[in-house]
């Protein structure tokens, strides 16, 4: 999808339309979720500060996050492509791959499918979408991005060679910063300038990544697109008015999250057993920390307690500026019982309490019941 977020806002508030538009916090400590085109031709994009937003262009219109109403835009995306094919992966809330094969005795030759994907999608859902399409799905993603907003860019089997040739290696999906930046010493700027040394010499240099990569310069991709089995994570983070190295403050915090991710799990079924801690320091360095156990868990204490255990292990000398808490690994639940787990009476009261929480907050709102450490701490602030 075009500028996802953005365009949502845009769709809906037709007064927004045209402006520079960039969704995100209104405060100065929040950074840019997503930018709308007409913003970006000032330099604006995601990630950025808000501070910085603001001094690249003044006039810019920040609004707030409203997920839900994303989140129910996705859904509608996802159902335009699976009325093409039934093998669809979705990438992310405004990203999927799709799996075209046959489909040309449906719908006619990949231009048209392409084409058809693109009319349908902006029948239902209002907002435009760009397509690539190519033999193999790195390729795909790579075209995708050619000719935003609203275009279609296809690779076809006889074009592959030619496309790589002077293809940037920054541009292969997986490539970051610290790798380009080898890859400069060793003379490397396209995926051709790859191709002159022999798949030997890059194992040798970086290992797996090294033979990965000689086999992207030459077009090899050897995943497929494998049907979405529903959500991957669930996570809830903040950032900060000020930074802190109270750890209170953020176990509070943390508290706080792990209601919201238990909550969550809880409304769709899901229970995870991997839980992540994730900080970002005054200086923006992120560093994230996670913890698998012995069996799932959608349970708020267990999250709060094991992501506590992870914060105690950080080093906090530097300030600060956001925390979040995260829970994955949603794999279908052991029956064996370790010495580490709790016993099974203990695990059903917990949830039980869980549950009853969950049941009068549905009933007469999310401020009904509170933690009594959370009133104190609320009381503080």
């Amino acid at each position: 999808m075009d500028a996802f977020y953005a365009s949502v806002e845009q769709l809906d508030n037709p007064e927004l339309r045209g402006l520079p538009v960039a969704v995100g916090g209104t405060s100065d400590r929040s950074v840019v979720s997503a930018a709308s085109y007409e913003v970006r031709t000032f330099g604006v994009r995601s990630a950025m500060s808000v501070v910085k937003a603001r001094q690249l262009c003044p006039q810019i219109v920040m609004v707030p996050v409203r997920m839900k109403r994303y989140k129910e835009i996705s859904h509608m995306v996802m159902g335009v492509l699976k009325e093409f094919s039934p093998t669809v992966e979705q990438a992310s809330v405004d990203e999927a791959y799709l799996d075209g094969t046959g489909l040309e005795r449906l719908f006619g030759p990949i231009e048209t499918v392409g084409s058809e994907i693109k009319k349908r999608m902006r029948q239902v859902t209002g907002l435009t979408c760009s397509v690539g399409a190519a033999p193999v799905r790195f390729l795909a993603k790579i075209a995708s991005d050619m000719d935003k907003p609203d275009g279609m860019f296809i690779i076809h089997p006889h074009q592959v060679e030619t496309f790589l040739r002077d293809l940037p290696v920054r541009k292969i999906p997986g490539v970051g910063k610290k790798l380009v930046e080898t890859l400069a010493r060793l003379r490397v700027q396209t995926c051709g300038d790859i191709l002159h040394k022999e798949r030997d010499f890059w194992v040798e240099r970086l290992g797996k990544y090294g033979g990965a990569l000689h086999d992207r310069a030459r077009g090899i991709d050897p995943n497929g697109v494998i049907v979405s089995s529903g959500a991957k994570s669930c996570s809830a983070e903040n950032t900060f008015h000020e930074d802190t190295t109270d750890r209170e403050t953020l176990t509070t915090w943390l508290l706080e999250q792990a209601e919201r991710v238990g909550a969550d799990l809880r409304r769709h079924g899901y229970k995870g057993r991997t839980i992540t801690l994730k900080i970002k320091y005054t200086d923006f360095k992120q560093v994230t920390r996670s913890l698998s156990l012995d069996t799932r868990t959608d349970t708020t204490s267990v999250i709060f307690e094991t992501a506590c255990t992870l914060l105690r292990q950080l080093d906090l000398r530097r300030a600060v500026r956001l925390i979040g808490v995260g829970v994955s690994n949603f794999e279908a639940r052991s029956r064996q019982i370790t010495l580490f787990e709790d016993s099974p009476k203990l695990k059903e009261e917990t949830s039980e309490l869980d549950r009853a929480v969950d049941a009068v907050r549905e009933k007469f709102g999310s401020a009904a019941v509170t933690r009594g450490d959370l009133i104190q701490f609320k009381n503080k602030s």
